[in-house]
């Protein structure tokens, strides 16, 4: 029997820096600035599903900051966190909406996210 056990994060800080920029970015999102309704209108969302990434987003940051101390939490929030982006990044190819927006915040945030799971964690 293989026993993983996956503990707290090695380094914290970089863990809470995530959270905080998805807090920020969840902030903002209550009245979204012009830019973040461009990226959302060119990548097709629906205005009725905004609120839901509001949501997701925080979410993601109790889970990151809730598993600074609970062994296994911010690794799982970490891990979808990576797939929330991943799919943002899929968005916008399929959408074909590949401004700025697409390669300093969605693919920034894409990177920043594995950039923490992966020093956190390996």
């Amino acid at each position: 029997m293989i026993d993983v056990f996956i503990d707290v994060p090695r380094l914290p800080w970089l863990t809470a820096a995530l959270a905080a920029a998805l807090f920020g970015d969840a902030l903002l999102s209550l009245r979204p600035p012009k830019f973040i309704q461009d990226c959302l209108d060119g990548v097709l969302l629906p205005r009725d599903w905004w609120w839901t990434l509001i949501v997701i987003k925080l979410v993601a940051v109790a889970g990151l900051l809730g598993g600074l101390a609970v062994p296994g939490v911010a690794f799982a929030a970490n891990v979808g966190v990576l797939a929330y982006f991943v799919c943002a990044a899929v968005a916008h190819l399929r959408a074909r909406f590949l401004g700025s927006t697409f390669w300093l915040n969605c693919l920034g945030m894409l990177a920043f996210t594995a950039v923490v799971l992966i020093v956190s964690y390996l």
